[in-house]
C-alpha cells in the first residue's frame, strides 16, 4: 500500500494486521531513505540500525517473505522512500494499492512538521511515478483509495478495496485493540501516539486549512498530481 506522509497509512496497517490471515511490514525502506538523504529524523540511529540500508537487500527480503499460517503480507510503503534511480522491476511480482489524501489537508499537516516542505516531501511525485510503473508491470490498474472517503464509510470502502485486491473483506479490519504492536517500526514512539490510542477509523475532520502563500506553488503541483491519481480511485 503506497502512501505519502500525513495520511492514514498506519491506521490502514492496523486494519490489515487485525486480520488473522495477514502479517504486516512497516516502512521497510525507511533506513535506506535516511541513509541516502542524510535527514535527521527522530530516532535516526535506531532506524538505521533496525533495517538494511541497501534497498536491494530490502527488496530481496520482501520477495522472500512467506510467513507460515498467513496468506497475505501487507507492506506499509511510503512513496518518498523510493528514489528516482531505484530499480522498480520487483513491483511486478506484488499486488499494489495506493492511498491518497486531499492535498490541502495533507500539506497543512505536513507543514506543521516540516515548515520548509518541498513537493518531493509530499511523496506525490513519487506516488505518480510508482502508479505508472505498476500499471506498466501489471495486467490491470491498481486500486486507489481517497482516505477521507474511506473514513466516511470504512466498511464499504474496505470491502471494495479488498475486492479490487482479490481478497475477501474481513469485519476484523474495522476495529483493533489500542496500543503498540511488535510489528511497528522502531520509530513508532516518535510518530504513532494517536494511532496507539485508536481502536478504529475516526471520521474525517472537514476543514479547509490555510496554506502559506510561499507554499501555494507546492499546493498547486500537489493538486494536479492528486487530480490525475484520484481519477482512478474506488468510488464511495
Amino acid at each position: 500500500m503506497w502512501s505519502g506522509p500525513r495520511n492514514i497509512s498506519t491506521a490502514m496497517m492496523r486494519a490489515w494486521e487485525n486480520r488473522a490471515d495477514t502479517v504486516v511490514v512497516d516502512e521497510p525502506f525507511y533506513a535506506s531513505y535516511l541513509d541516502r538523504t542524510g535527514l535527521d529524523h527522530p530516532g535516526r540511529e535506531q532506524v538505521l540500525a533496525s533495517q538494511p540500508r541497501d534497498y536491494r537487500q530490502v527488496v530481496k527480503q520482501l520477495q522472500q517473505l512467506s510467513p507460515p499460517g498467513h496468506s497475505i503480507v501487507y507492506q506499509k510503503q511510503m512513496t518518498h522512500h523510493i528514489a528516482a534511480d531505484m530499480d522498480l522491476d520487483w513491483l511486478g511480482g506484488m499486488t499494489h494499492g495506493f492511498l491518497l489524501r486531499q492535498p490541502r489537508k495533507m500539506l497543512a499537516s505536513l507543514l506543521r512538521v516540516l515548515p520548509d516542505a518541498s513537493l518531493d516531501d509530499t511523496g506525490l511525485p513519487q506516488q505518480l511515478r510508482l502508479y505508472r510503473s505498476v500499471c506498466q508491470l501489471s495486467e490491470s490498474a491498481p486500486p486507489v483509495v481517497d482516505s477521507d472517503e474511506l473514513l466516511r464509510d470504512p466498511k464499504t470502502m474496505l470491502t471494495r478495496l479488498c475486492a479490487a485486491l482479490g481478497v475477501g473483506f474481513d469485519e476484523a479490519m474495522l476495529h483493533w485493540p489500542a496500543g503498540p504492536r511488535a510489528s511497528d517500526g522502531v520509530w513508532a514512539p516518535h510518530w504513532y501516539a494517536s494511532v496507539e490510542r485508536s481502536t478504529g477509523f475516526a471520521a474525517p475532520v472537514e476543514t479547509h486549512p490555510e496554506i502559506p502563500s510561499d507554499k501555494h506553488a507546492v499546493l498547486d503541483a500537489c493538486e494536479k498530481i492528486y487530480s490525475e491519481l484520484s481519477e482512478h480511485r474506488i468510488r464511495p
